[in-house]
């Protein structure tokens, strides 16, 4: 294929590295847009790639594949949005005077209204809603490493057709969607594990194999899952079980859960969620993006959400320094409070 459309991805920290780089890798046209740090980072240091599989592709990247200047976007075919959600309107703002009419935009962000709120700071471009499935860490210097399974998910349109060999051939295949609404929120369902992740400072799959936590887990989802029904919002499946099952086995027995969560998805050892990255490094978090939209949802309903409500207030205080261990059996008893204070739907 000789087709030159260049790929920007604006906002690359862990996910957008990832995704360039793998793009990279199948030798498609890219320019990164980021922070002065990663710019610095990689003229000390090549970008490296792996994943839980076994890839791995490592680069040096060339003069101005990786850039801090917004403008660098204009000759931009496809942008993929992947900053975090409380900048999406400042990526906005920077993008509008520069991406050519018509330039079609994924936003490959957590959350559920991202898409929306660029599309009103980019009238004039094809913003689209996609969805990112997987965990990215970045392992040291330059690597960034997918830990969890999925695959890319963005609103079908026709002015991504040119792009989809590329994504492809790059082995991150996107799959173009008419019901992305649904993907969003069950993708939401998977990511409220990221505070009680962060809450406990373990990887994934140490936390996830203690019943607590997936019980802490399970009263989120839960909760959620009522909420969308109230609200009629549908799931989709996108791990090897129903998703409104998926509470259900959290809930279940080590001996049972361990089981069958290898036939669920599959999560390396070394995974931990982005929200522990970001309190790890002093940076404000997602979750008003994540477990907030499901506050928002309750009260667009005239109720409330006492669990992801908890769970949004612990992180902000750690995000403010307050921080405190929370074993399992702690964050249990503290969320099982606070659904009782409030009285809230679900179980």
């Amino acid at each position: 294929m000789t087709d030159s459309s260049r790929i920007v991805i604006f906002g690359a920290g862990n996910v957008g590295c990832y995704v360039g780089g793998r793009l990279l890798s199948a030798g498609a046209d890219v320019r990164m847009i980021g922070r002065p740090r990663l710019q610095q980072l990689f003229e000390k240091h090549p970008l490296t790639i792996t994943d839980y599989k076994g890839f791995e592709f490592q680069t040096t990247l060339k003069p101005g594949t990786y850039s801090t200047d917004p403008a660098d976007a204009s000759d931009a075919d496809l942008v993929i949005i992947t900053t975090k959600s409380g900048a999406t309107e400042e990526a906005g703002r920077q993008l509008a005077d520069v991406l050519k009419p018509g330039t079609p935009v994924i936003s490959l962000q957590n959350g559920i209204s991202n898409a929306d709120r660029l599309r009103e700071q980019l009238p004039e471009c094809v913003v689209l809603a996609g969805m990112i499935p997987f965990n990215v860490l970045q392992k040291q210097h330059g690597h960034f490493h997918q830990g969890t399974e999925g695959h890319l998910m963005a609103t079908r349109h026709p002015a991504l057709e040119p792009f989809l060999y590329w994504f492809q051939r790059a082995g991150i295949p996107l799959e173009e969607r008419d019901d992305m609404p649904s993907v969003m929120w069950s993708k939401l369902l998977l990511n409220l594990n990221n505070p009680i992740n962060a809450l406990s400072g373990l990887p994934l799959l140490e936390e996830l194999s203690q019943r607590d936590y997936r019980r802490c887990l399970a009263r989120a989802q839960q909760e959620t899952l009522t909420l969308m029904e109230m609200a009629g919002i549908p799931t989709i499946k996108l791990i090897a079980i129903p998703t409104p099952a998926i509470p259900y086995l959290m809930k279940s027995p080590d001996w049972f859960f361990t089981r069958f969560a290898k036939k669920m998805l599959t999560i390396d050892p070394i995974a931990r969620s982005s929200m522990w990255e970001d309190l790890e490094a002093g940076r404000p978090t997602e979750v008003d993006w994540i477990n907030g939209e499901v506050v928002r949802l309750a009260e667009r309903l005239g109720l409330r959400a006492p669990i992801n409500q908890a769970l949004t207030n612990l992180i902000h205080q750690h995000e403010q320094g307050l921080r405190q261990p929370w074993p399992a059996d702690v964050l249990l008893k503290y969320l099982s409070q606070a659904q009782n204070d409030y009285h809230p739907v679900g179980g």
